[in-house]
């Protein structure tokens, strides 16, 4: 038995993207930017997949840009709106420490330009307070950017009422939707939305192609130059077969939405009751404000890269957190952010699941994992010092 539940990291493409892709490479292989008839016919197949995703996220199409995925969305977001704030004397943007690198690291570079970044605290479970956001707008505040979805914990934020604040505020507010769109419902005019990032193959369309949404009234800044492609907002010619995947998966994505969470949370909280009863672990995140189908835990007493290899070897592809940062040795920096302690936050276990998921897999995940626990403890020193009471435990 193999088990694929690492839905968060990537998702298998769906056949219904496939064919559109495979279809538009052997059929529609011309550049959009030609005048020529091949080169409008994929022109034709470009605006149709920007309509139809615009209709996914209720917004214009005249607000939707293609990008190379949700980093670059995320990237180009933040700048423009820094940017735009710096003009008016607006240097200061507010976000969460438990944001995707994509974010944060844009926000380090923002910092070392002169602007001001104040990062609000989440709580225990991830989530962030809309009345802390609230206490850090001042008159300076340019924009602030919460992410959707945490790619870590599942937690959800309150989008909605962050959202209608920086409305009533006049803050530009961004949300990296990389991980909700197309397994959470989205509608960026009654959510109160300005920019939002997303990502193809977090919802079994194609790696390498995503997009931004940007509201008309928002000066985008480019962050690749060379060309007039995208209204001339981000140069280079686009990849038309991704593009058209990316807009099939995610119409099949929000067409079966409610179904697929229905499924998928019976299978989640059946995973998370399962592996609660191994003993000195810990839920992270919302128990409920969590993505249909993402688990996180750690445990106490173990390695994570140990765990994630041993379940490798029963055939169970899981991860530790973030892929992006799947090579580092430091903890999460959302499990630091959510007060697990050093040496826990090394413990950590992501499991993301997906509609195509069943019971018998989730039974056996839970069975495998828990030996797997058990055995990584029997030979650790820590562990061993923990059940001798020479140290505390923690959880």
């Amino acid at each position: 038995m193999y088990i694929y539940a690492d839905n968060a990291a990537t998702t298998k493409t769906s056949e219904a993207a496939v064919k559109v892709m495979t279809k538009i490479m052997r059929d529609i292989y011309g550049n959009p930017s030609s005048l020529h008839t091949a080169g409008q016919k994929a022109k034709e197949v470009l605006e149709k997949a920007r309509m139809d995703i615009a209709q996914c996220i209720g917004a214009d199409f005249k607000e939707i840009y293609f990008t190379s995925g949700g980093s670059e969305a995320d990237n180009q977001a933040i700048i423009s709106a820094a940017y735009l704030g710096a003009r008016k004397n607006k240097k200061h943007i507010i976000s969460t420490p438990i944001e995707h690198h994509a974010v944060l690291h844009t926000l380090n570079k923002l910092e070392k330009e002169g602007f001001e970044v104040t990062l609000v605290p989440v709580n225990e479970t991830g989530i962030v307070q809309v009345e802390d956001i609230k206490k850090a707008i001042r008159e300076d505040t340019a924009l602030v950017t919460v992410m959707y979805a945490n790619n870590e914990i599942g937690t959800l934020q309150p989008v909605s009422e962050i959202g209608k604040l920086c409305r009533e505020k006049g803050v530009i507010f961004h949300t990296d939707a990389v991980q909700a769109a197309g397994h959470i419902p989205i509608n960026v005019n009654e959510q109160y939305i300005d920019m939002l990032s997303i990502s193809a193959h977090k919802f079994h369309g194609p790696k390498g192609t995503g997009v931004l949404f940007a509201r008309k009234n928002i000066p985008l800044v480019n962050v690749i130059e060379g060309g007039a492609q995208e209204r001339g907002k981000r140069a280079g010619t686009e990849n038309l077969p991704a593009i058209a995947g990316m807009a099939k998966a995610l119409q099949e994505a929000v067409a079966d939405m409610k179904e697929n969470a229905e499924k998928e949370i019976v299978l989640r909280d059946r995973l998370i009751e399962g592996l609660s009863k191994i003993s000195h672990c810990v839920l992270n995140g919302d128990a409920k404000m969590r993505l249909p189908g993402n688990v996180s835990f750690c445990f106490e007493g173990i390695e994570g890269e140990s765990l994630l290899l041993l379940l490798d070897a029963k055939g169970i592809a899981a991860s530790s957190g973030s892929a992006c940062t799947s090579g580092s040795l430091d903890p999460s920096h959302v499990l630091l952010a959510i007060g697990r302690p050093h040496e826990v936050a090394h413990g950590s276990l992501r499991l993301t699941i997906c509609a195509e998921n069943t019971e018998e897999e989730i039974d056996y995940i839970i069975e495998e994992t828990a030996k797997v626990v058990d055995y990584l403890r029997s030979i650790s020193p820590v562990w061993d010092e923990l059940e001798k009471g020479e140290i505390e435990h923690v959880i």
